[in-house]
């Protein structure tokens, strides 16, 4: 099927650095969670490259190791096609979350240092930030980096890339109407809640904060998977 060229508003161009590669990986990651990159849809690495303002190379780089992480399938002299997600997918990625963040935020509270707190904040207002500006790619960028800084003191790495290898699986395609209706600010700023219980060390407040986070996962985040209509190009 013929699909129409379709802008990725919420892209930003990367400046080019060693690490261009992880920065475009986490970019592509972010644009496929969010729905910017819709599922079933194709893909070029050259018309994408032009989007972030890099070459080819790293994004096609990317892609592979995003295949290899099940979020994308790479199709030859095509691109890269974004694999569904059901229905069934999502409750089950958030049954897991469920029952591995929340006691996992418990642990840790106890064992963030003071004098992590700042930049735990300082990372918290920048969810806010592209909340309100509706810069959605970059918002689960900065959601993703601060769940799981916050999860790295439960001291446990097996327990963080599970974790984040679910929260890719996840599509959150009702982010774009809750910015559209005013509400995605507003949900940005359970983020400070968090920290706020954190901070004052009340574990079990914590814990249940996050739960009713995650839960969000499927019901005002997710909305509804939306048709298939993009970008195909040669890979």
């Amino acid at each position: 099927m013929t699909t129409p060229t379709v802008e990725l508003r919420n892209v930003v161009r990367l400046s080019k650095q060693p690490s261009i590669r992880d920065t475009v990986k986490k970019a592509l990651r972010s644009a496929i969670i969010s729905g910017e990159m819709q599922p079933g849809g194709v893909y070029s690495a050259p018309t994408l490259g032009e989007q972030f303002g890099v070459s080819a190379t790293p994004i096609r780089e990317a892609m592979l190791d995003l295949a290899r992480e099940g979020l994308v399938v790479a199709l030859p002299n095509r691109g890269f096609q974004v694999t569904e997600v059901s229905a069934k997918d999502l409750n089950e990625v958030t049954e897991l979350r469920l029952l591995l963040e929340p006691p996992a935020v418990e642990r840790a509270t106890p064992l963030i240092p003071d004098d992590a707190f700042p930049a735990l904040r300082a990372q918290a207002d920048l969810i806010v930030t592209h909340a309100a500006r509706g810069e959605l790619v970059s918002y689960l960028t900065a959601d993703s980096d601060f769940h799981l800084a916050i999860l790295r003191y439960a001291q446990n790495e097996r327990l963080i890339e599970l974790v984040a290898s679910l929260r890719s699986q996840t599509r959150l395609f009702g982010l774009s109407a809750l910015f559209e209706q005013g509400r995605l600010a507003a949900s940005a700023q359970e983020h400070h809640v968090m920290l706020d219980a954190i901070q004052e060390r009340d574990a079990a407040r914590a814990r249940e904060l996050v739960y009713a986070h995650i839960e969000h996962v499927r019901t005002d985040w997710a909305g509804e998977v939306p048709p298939v209509e993009v970008d195909t190009g040669t890979a």
